[in-house]
């Protein structure tokens, strides 16, 4: 069956992963918060799917994993440090943006609604993705298969004309498993191949 529809995940393929351990940890290293470390991940962790479901917001996260207790530094300047924690992989959005002038694409991606939209505006990623099928705004996170039926159904695509590409082998396997075409990134230069082994050039 022809390709349609193309899914991409954001964090690890498109751009650096948003909020995950490596960004937490250079964070709270910046903010002299290392004897805290356990502590905060232990809040994350209890918060963290609130906010990528969309059901907290940036704000109340970091009141409750961060502002628990008094700080010399504010929740702005947090905030700003965590979002510098973006950074753009040029290889595989150049490779998005050529393939996004002939193909629909999408994003469907784990991520808090404040993050995930200084992401999209920063990263110019309305530019190529037509929509973005995000764990904040359907209220389901990967590797649920309900994200991915969900995604299929905003597209209107069935499963065997949509790809997903995603960096997390757990959730190229849950895409599989709906019946998705999956592909595991890697780099740039791999994903092309894989994509034109699919017809997608």
């Amino acid at each position: 069956m022809t390709i349609k529809a193309l899914f991409w995940d954001i964090g690890g393929v498109l751009l650096t992963n948003g909020w995950d351990r490596e960004q937490r940890s250079d964070v709270v290293r910046r903010f002299g918060l290392s004897a805290e470390a356990e502590e905060l991940h232990e809040r994350h962790k209890l918060a963290a799917p609130e906010l990528e479901v969309g059901r907290m917001t940036l704000d109340e996260y970091l009141e409750q994993v961060v502002f628990y207790a008094p700080r010399d530094f504010t929740p702005a300047d947090f905030r700003a440090a965590m979002e510098a924690e973006s950074r753009p992989n040029e290889a595989s959005l150049a490779l998005a943006r050529d393939l996004g002038q002939r193909w629909r694409m999408y994003s469907l991606n784990n991520e808090g609604r404040d993050l995930n939209e200084y992401r999209i505006r920063t990263y110019g990623l309305r530019d190529f993705l037509q929509g973005f099928f995000s764990s904040c705004y359907l209220g389901v996170m990967k590797p649920s298969p309900a994200i991915y039926r969900l995604g299929l159904s905003l597209a209107q695509v069935s499963p065997a004309e949509a790809v997903m590409i995603d960096d997390r082998l757990q959730n190229v396997q849950a895409a599989r498993y709906v019946g998705l075409h999956a592909i595991q990134f890697v780099s740039a230069e791999q994903l092309r191949e894989e994509l034109a082994g699919l017809g997608v050039e």
